[in-house]
């Protein structure tokens, strides 16, 4: 097998003790039964899935079922696996030995192979970039970008693959995909869950954590104005308005709420989109009137996240948690 033919891929269980003891790894979904049974196409799955788990979220089908397939077909007595144990906090490097079988002796943990652990590190063992690939959020999943760090580790356990005396050039680049992989999820959760009248509702929480008295506009009798905003008692008042289109906002929409304004008012335009050329010229030359796109409503987000409403943390569910930068000086 060559370097370019050599397959790796990771898994994560809730069962560490079975794959170690017990020499395999191995996935749930009892209810889909032997998938042998089930065809050689991934459509055979996915419809088995919907059939078995219906009330699961749309986006799940094609993702689990995508998953049994890989486990059931694509996986191949030879490819490699890489799991990490959260017990020990080791990294676990094997090959597969067995074709796939359904156990109905488990309890669970039903979808089984055959492998043999061929290397046990420690994390500190590896870099900071292939520790994040392999902390997917799927089940089973591909090791790419970093398969050739851990099949080297297989040959070169005696010393560690990163220098403790130099600086892990991964961890700059893995800091980056965290943070944009938050924001990502963040604007696709506002997508999601909040259109039109919802949305609205949203960035006049987001202004009252900014410090500012906010009111909604009754829906259906605006006049193109969202939200009133005060930052006190007195004048001036911010004329809000919010789209949760996906098309990137025209100059004609910016337009709208200038010729709604008064004099001596502001006006703020929020999007969980973009804006057009001829519409930022519009704002960049109309400095009255604030644009803020998708990008920039996730950082305020960010920012003012503590003391948005329970509602909406819980709906857009973060941690606080300390990444590794590099060293800049």
């Amino acid at each position: 097998m060559t370097n370019e033919e050599i397959r790796v891929w990771g898994i994560h269980t809730r069962n560490d003790n079975l794959f170690l003891k017990e020499n395999i790894i191995a996935i749930g979904w009892k209810e889909m039964g032997n998938l042998i049974l089930l065809g050689k196409s991934r459509e055979d799955f996915k419809e088995k899935y919907i059939q078995t788990y219906p009330n699961e979220k749309k986006g799940s089908f094609s993702t689990c079922a995508g998953m049994l397939y890989r486990f059931c077909y694509e996986m191949q007595i030879g490819d490699y696996v890489i799991f990490p144990s959260k017990i020990n906090r080791e990294i676990n490097i094997g090959i597969i030995e067995g074709e796939y079988f359904y156990d109905s002796s488990q309890s669970n943990y039903v979808q089984t192979r055959k492998v043999k652990w061929l290397k046990h590190l420690p994390r500190t063992f590896f870099s900071q970039g292939a520790l994040y690939e392999i902390g997917s959020a799927l089940t089973l999943f591909s090791v790419k970008n970093y398969a050739d760090e851990f099949i080297f580790a297989l040959s070169n356990s005696s010393k560690h693959n990163i220098s403790l005396d130099s600086d892990d050039e991964s961890v700059g680049a893995t800091a980056g995909e965290i943070i944009e992989s938050t924001k990502d999820f963040i604007l696709k959760e506002l997508s999601r869950q909040l259109k039109g009248y919802d949305l609205e509702n949203f960035v006049a929480d987001l202004l009252r954590t900014m410090g500012y008295r906010t009111i909604v506009s009754p829906h259906g009798g605006d006049s193109g104005i969202d939200i009133t905003a005060y930052k006190d008692e007195l004048p001036p008042r911010i004329l809000v308005q919010v789209k949760s289109q996906d098309g990137d906002i025209r100059e004609a929409t910016i337009q709208s709420l200038k010729g709604a304004m008064r004099e001596g008012d502001y006006g703020l335009f929020v999007t969980l989109s973009n804006y057009t050329k001829n519409a930022q010229k519009y704002l960049d030359s109309t400095p009255i009137i604030r644009g803020i796109n998708g990008t920039e409503l996730v950082e305020l987000i960010l920012k003012y996240y503590d003391d948005l409403s329970d509602k909406y943390k819980k709906m857009i569910p973060l941690k606080m948690v300390y990444i590794p930068v590099l060293n800049e000086e």
